[in-house]
């Protein structure tokens, strides 16, 4: 068995995660389980079908075509079957992102679909599309010295102060980042068998929950959108949270939009929700580290150090 802690849940899994923070074995008190086993081709009782899945209470069935079956139960338990004798490294990947996304969603814990990094006492998140550079934004602030906390996804505990669940994971990052960033030394494993997308240790990482000090929603700069850092009205705050949850259409689909609303007023009080619009341009990437860092002494944050 393997052994991890992501997202504030200690994990035991019969395949390795890689890019995964090694946990401690939990003596079967773990609170997710992942294993292969037989996974049915569909759910009785379907409550609710798209595409490449099926919903039914609190099971859910994801196919990822020719290369596996995923059966998510109750927030806890995550079986996997896999086709046309793909490898069990080729699955971990979906395990790690989609398929635990799921199981998040079905704890109803706000999952967002974002990276974070460590300022002073408190998590910094930057959300956004895949592609939009969550990752690789990162990274660069790694290399000034701000520590991990998470890549790909996040989850933020709601209570009097959101607090962010940190698993100091590696990060995912394209051949061409990690190149520009001078990170060849720190290069691992390819995501994917054929993909130019590789594991990066971080170096420090940060793998305890934090409150959360700032949330911002990235976006490219073009006509008519400016270079810089505004705070949006709490309406737009609460569509900016609901469009960068990890998989939107789970919000929807298992009845979490008022969870959502809630949690982007109550983040836009007590922290605060951003856009962040910078050039894609790996030049423009010290001048974007600046604004931030300026816009966190302006905003009370404070940093400690490396």
């Amino acid at each position: 068995m393997h052994y991890y802690n992501i997202s504030g849940l200690s994990v035991s899994s019969e395949i390795a995660f890689p890019g995964a923070i090694a946990g401690c074995d939990t003596s079967g008190a773990s609170d997710v389980t992942v294993r292969e086993a037989a996974v049915p081709e569909a759910l009785d009782e379907q409550v609710v079908l798209g595409p490449s899945w099926a919903m039914a209470g609190r099971r859910f069935l994801l196919r990822i075509p020719d290369v596996a079956r995923f059966l998510v139960t109750e927030g806890r338990d995550i079986a996997f079957e896999t086709e046309n004798g793909t490898s069990t490294e080729d699955v971990a990947i979906f395990l790690c992102g989609t398929v635990f996304g799921i199981l998040l969603h079905q704890r109803g814990l706000i999952v967002l679909h974002a990276s974070a990094v460590r300022v002073g006492d408190k998590a910094v998140l930057f959300c956004g599309p895949s592609g939009a550079g969550k990752s690789t934004l990162a990274a660069a602030l790694v290399k000034h010295g701000y520590p991990l906390m998470t890549d790909d996804f996040c989850v933020v505990a709601m209570a009097e102060t959101p607090t962010v669940q940190s698993d100091g994971r590696q990060l995912k990052l394209w051949a061409q980042a990690i190149d520009k960033l001078e990170m060849k030394a720190q290069r691992g494993q390819a995501v994917r068998h054929k993909l130019e997308k590789f594991y990066v240790e971080p170096g420090e990482a940060f793998n305890t929950p934090l409150a959360l000090g700032a949330l911002y929603a990235l976006r490219e700069t073009r006509p008519p959108l400016e270079s810089g850092i505004e705070r949006p009205n709490i309406v737009d705050a609460a569509l900016i949270l609901r469009r960068n949850a990890y998989r939107p259409l789970l919000v929807q689909r298992m009845g979490q939009k008022a969870d959502y609303f809630h949690a982007a007023a109550t983040i836009a009080n007590k922290a605060g929700i951003f856009h962040l619009t910078r050039a894609l341009d790996f030049k423009a990437m010290a001048d974007v580290i600046h604004s931030l860092e300026r816009h966190w002494q302006e905003i009370g944050l404070r940093e400690l150090g490396p």
